[in-house]
Order: structure tokens, then sequence, then C-alpha cells
């Protein structure tokens, strides 16, 4: 009996010395492991105590191979949902300019297009007044020839009435035939201010009209045809400008339009990968103590639990 009682108050010793250290230990480690162990060893027989921290210590090794795997896991994870971030940003922002410098040059090529059909309408206006005028004036330039035509032919019959009359009345003088108070008349033919060199000056007008009206024509005429080809040729290239433009805009419309879809596809994963995140944030990432604290911690407060073993087991 000496020796039972002798056993139990040595054993009871070890198991207050334990429980001392542990309560201790849970002080300076602020561990609430450490002081539910030290309180279940206080209420429990010696005869469980030392299993109780087997089981605690196994329990605590559980847990840090548990939360090593987690953490692996989430380092794993974080490491992928950040490239997948990165990376459909990235395409985004891409995707994202593609569709604004689209946007630039359809507008650009839709006010080109705009320029070009205005310019193409102003060139047929311009021809069709040319057109007006060229008619107009080659109908006055075609009167004033034909009167100037009219004018000189009428003159150059009069000025022939007018020499074979006086060539009659030299030739009347000189045969003596003519009365005498007409043998002193020769016409008035005589000098620059006589009736014949009147016609001639007159004459010489319509034909210096006609002539100077003639040249005008052709001139204009020759300065029209100019002109109609420039600016059907311009006018041509013009058009040819606005169709290519047109197929340039439609296509720049269709890729921008298969591009906005890219977009959607991609800001959807985009989406995706963020909310993800936000999944693994507070299982990861939204902690109190770092990972590497509780590694040191949990490993002290095992290292604590079998200091207190190995006084219970020395029993």
């Amino acid at each position: 009996m000496l020796l039972q009682l002798g056993t139990a108050s040595k054993r009871n010793s070890a198991k207050a010395l334990a429980v001392a250290m542990l309560r201790k230990s849970a002080h300076t480690l602020s561990s609430k492991t450490l002081a539910d162990a030290a309180n279940l060893l206080s209420a429990n027989p010696f005869a469980k105590v030392i299993d109780m921290i087997k089981n605690m210590i196994a329990k605590l090794k559980e847990e840090a191979a548990e939360e090593a795997a987690h953490k692996g896991w989430c380092d794993e994870q974080l490491k992928n949902n950040k490239l997948k971030r990165d990376k459909k940003t990235s395409k985004v922002n891409l995707l994202s300019a593609e569709i604004e410098e689209l946007t630039a040059s359809i507008e650009t090529m839709g006010k080109t297009i705009e320029t070009l059909v205005k310019e193409q309408a102003e060139l047929t206006e311009a021809v069709k007044a040319a057109t007006a005028q060229r008619e107009k004036e080659n109908a006055k330039n075609t009167k004033t020839i034909a009167e100037a035509k009219a004018g000189a032919t009428a003159v150059g019959e009069a000025l022939t009435v007018l020499k074979e009359f006086y060539a009659a009345q030299a030739l009347l003088l000189q045969e003596g035939k003519q009365a005498p108070e007409m043998g002193a008349y020769k016409g008035n033919q005589s000098g620059n201010g006589g009736v014949v060199g009147m016609l001639e000056v007159i004459e010489s007008d319509f034909l210096r009209l006609e002539s100077d009206t003639t040249t005008a024509e052709e001139e204009g005429a020759a300065e029209f045809e100019t002109f109609v080809a420039d600016a059907e040729e311009d006018k041509e290239a013009k058009h040819k400008e606005e169709v290519q433009t047109k197929l340039d805009k439609d296509a720049a419309e269709f890729k921008k339009s298969q591009t906005e879809k890219d977009l959607k596809a991609v800001s959807a994963e985009l989406d995706k990968a963020n909310e993800y995140y936000e999944y693994l944030k507070p299982q990861c990432l939204e902690v109190k103590v770092s990972y590497e604290e509780r590694v040191a911690k949990r490993k002290e407060e095992i290292e604590s639990l079998k200091e207190a073993y190995k006084v219970l087991d020395g029993m």
C-alpha cells in the first residue's frame, strides 16, 4: 500500500508538473491548444493523460500536414489565377485598343466617303455649269461669226458695186461722153474719209470680228473639252477611291464586330478569374497570422506536448 501510495503521489506530481509546463507554454505562446490540453490533463486520471497527449501531438501533426497541403494548394491556385488574370487583362487591353483604333479608322473612312461623294457632286455641277456656259458662248459666237460674215459679204458686194460704178464713170469721162457739168465728177472715193475707204474699214472690221470670234470660239471649245476631260478623270478617280474606301470600311466594321465578340468572351473569362480570386482571398490571403508564424507556433506546441509527455512517460 505504501508503495502504491508512493507511486500515486509521484504520478500526481508528474501530472501537476506536466500541467504547469503546458500552462506556462500556453501563456508564453498565447496557445489555446496548450491551455485546453492543460485543462484536460488536469481534469482526467493519470492513466488517460499519456494517451491524450499522444493524441494531441498526432492531431497537431495532422493539422500541420493538412495546412501544408492547403498552403501548397493555395500557392498553386493563386499562381495560376494570377497568370490567368494577367493574361486575360493584357488580352482585354489589346482588344480594347484594337477596337478603339478600328472605330477611329471607320469614322475617318466615313468622313472620307462623305467628302468624295460631295466632291463628285461638285464636279458634276461644275461640268453642268461649264456646259451651259459653253453652249451660251457658242451660240453667241456662232451668231457673231454669222453676222460678221454676212456684214463682210454685204460690204464687199457694196464695194464691188461702187468700184464698178466709179470705173464706169471714169471711162465715160475719158471718152468725153459725160455731160460737161459731170466732167469734174470722180466720185467720193479718195482718202480715208471717202465712201470706199469707209466701207473697206467696215469690211476689215467685220473680217477681224469674224476671225477674232472664231479664234475665241476655238479656244473656248478647247478649254471646255480639257476641263470636262480633267473633271471626268478626277471624278472617276474619286469614284474608284469611294468604292475602295467603302470596301475597306465594310471590312473594318466586320473586323470590329468580330473583335468585340472576342473582347466579350475574354472579358467573361477575366470576370470568372476575378471571381475565383475573390473566392481564394479569404482562404489563402486574408489571415491574421502568416503561414510561417503558424508553422513555428505549432512546432513549439508539439515540442511542449512532447516535453509534457516525457515528464509523464518517465513515471
